[in-house]
């Protein structure tokens, strides 16, 4: 099964990735995400309404910010893994996120990813087949097996070592390394994220 295979795949690269990145300083502090994502809501227009279904399931790894991305504002690199709780569209990947403290106790969270998904790409029967018009109803179309992933989140603190956030992903490739569908996907939810190490 192509799926099984990517995914399965996927996972021991995003494994290999945290080790790697934990690896690069052991003292550095290491921040874990859990959370739960409502998939496909609709921001701007209701033309994907009504397609997939089923909240993901979302975790996600966040590193310090090593000294060499100090001239970009100290993005800090993550891993994200996010499970299609009904099997529609599943994905993981990498990225960078900024944090803007908002006060003593909130923060504002931008980033920009890159992941892989298993979601549907383009319609799979001929043009003009009936069976394209079902299928394109039931599934996001998103034309491309990479996509970009922007996100923003808001924080609360918790404590010192914890907090729970408010966040937003949007996914799709926006014709820049893809040709043809694009109809993305957007997903909002809550995490809850704890700080581990120094």
């Amino acid at each position: 099964n192509e799926r099984l295979f990517m995914i399965r795949g996927l996972g021991l690269g995003m494994a290999g990735a945290v080790l790697c990145m934990a690896g690069a300083g052991s003292a550095a502090a290491v921040e874990l995400h859990v959370g739960v994502m409502a998939h496909n809501i609709q921001i701007t227009d209701g033309k994907n309404a009504g397609k997939e279904d089923g909240p993901n399931v979302e975790l996600q790894a966040t590193f310090a910010s090593p000294a060499y991305l100090g001239w970009a504002g100290g993005p800090r690199p993550y891993v994200v893994g996010s499970v299609n709780a009904a099997g529609a569209t599943s994905f993981g990947g990498v990225g960078l996120e900024w944090q803007v403290p908002l006060g003593q106790s909130w923060s504002v969270q931008p980033g920009l990813g890159y992941v892989i998904h298993n979601g549907e790409l383009n319609l799979p029967f001929p043009a003009g087949d009936p069976r394209n018009t079902r299928f394109n109803n039931e599934n996001v179309l998103y034309g491309s097996r990479d996509l970009f992933r922007t996100t923003v989140g808001l924080s609360r603190s918790l404590g010192p070592t914890s907090e729970i956030q408010v966040f937003y992903n949007h996914l799709s490739h926006g014709q820049i390394h893809g040709t043809g569908r694009n109809q993305g996907v957007d997903q909002l939810g809550v995490r809850i994220g704890w700080q581990f190490g120094e």
